[in-house]
């Protein structure tokens, strides 16, 4: 991803946390004078977004630090940790308070301050129009970088979506039940909404992590950027076949390569070297987040190779949850 794109990620990230920031304090203002459970839950979401959005303007400037002798595959993982931090966040800060103000409403009742309402829901019908805008603006970023794909491919800029979206539906479900509870005059219409929050937070938190966390752990490239890359190497006329291929993301557009391969034989080792260096340069020529490629020359019949290319690393299954 180029300079100019995180450029504008950037700028959508500012976006949400400006109006996350004015959006918090109005809707803790409005729950406080309101007593209401849903616009303080609201409010607890608009605070862990606003965090959520420093997590994130670390991962963009920390991300594209160029590689040294400490990390000398780069720090393009860094985009996943703060990621994952982001994820914790929503879950924390938002769903479970979101939770415990649902509780505590059934509990113990709501207080009825109609003019405390009605404010409460001119804030809501604010945060919006602001939510709405800055969702707008991240959606058309996605457009802008190749649509729902590849332009989700970016955890900074997933996470904003998922933010954003999360905040219109959250913002929604809090009028809904604000609304309900003062013409029912039910506080159990506002816990619910308050607690459907928090199901939405916590489910928006689960994916997110689960996301960062196979980022974090070693996911293999994606599958056009693999098949591509054994594709040229079968294509070489000095290797008779692949053996084994692993990828591996080492950052949000790079990869390292691993391929084990079998030679035509009849090459001396000077030969080999020659080979070696061309077929690297072509791979990553072709396939740019090829960032670092490694070929190991093996023997087909070799029992390692074979159990090499039946790995599901090799074969590109999957384990796990």
């Amino acid at each position: 991803m180029s300079t100019r794109s995180d450029r504008r990620t950037r700028i959508t990230v500012l976006v949400a946390l400006a109006a996350n920031l004015v959006i918090a304090v109005a809707k803790a203002v409005g729950g406080l004078a309101a007593s209401s459970p849903a616009l303080l839950s609201e409010a607890a979401h608009s605070v862990a977004d606003s965090l959520n959005e420093v997590f994130l303007l670390a991962a963009l400037r920390r991300s594209r630090r160029p590689a040294d002798r400490r990390h000398p595959f780069g720090y393009g993982k860094e985009r996943f940790f703060w990621s994952l931090l982001a994820a914790v966040g929503i879950f924390v800060m938002g769903g479970c308070f979101s939770f415990f103000q649902g509780i505590e409403a059934l509990r113990n009742g709501g207080d009825e301050k109609l003019s405390g309402y009605v404010a409460g829901l001119v804030v809501l019908g604010v945060a919006l129009l602001a939510e709405g805008g800055s969702l707008l603006r991240a959606l058309h970023q996605v457009r802008r970088q190749g649509g729902l794909g590849s332009g989700l491919r970016d955890p900074a800029l997933r996470t904003v979506v998922a933010e954003d979206g999360t905040a219109v539906v959250g913002v929604t479900l809090a009028i809904v039940g604000m609304a309900l509870h003062m013409i029912t005059g039910q506080v159990v219409w506002e816990a619910s909404a308050s607690l459907a929050i928090g199901v939405l937070l916590v489910y928006v938190a689960f994916r997110l992590g689960r996301d960062a966390r196979d980022q974090l752990i070693g996911e293999a490239a994606d599958r056009e950027a693999s098949d591509r890359i054994r594709e040229l190497l079968g294509e070489q006329p000095e290797i008779d076949s692949v053996e084994a291929l692993f990828t591996m993301k080492t950052g949000l557009d790079t990869a390292l390569v691993a391929a084990r391969v079998d030679l035509v034989p009849g090459m001396d080792s000077e030969r080999v070297e020659e080979v070696a260096v061309r077929i690297k340069r072509a791979v990553a020529r072709e396939v740019p987040e090829a960032e670092q490629i490694f070929l190991d020359v093996t023997e087909r019949g070799d029992p390692e190779a074979r159990e090499a290319w039946e790995s599901p690393a090799a074969t590109g299954e999957r384990g796990g949850a």
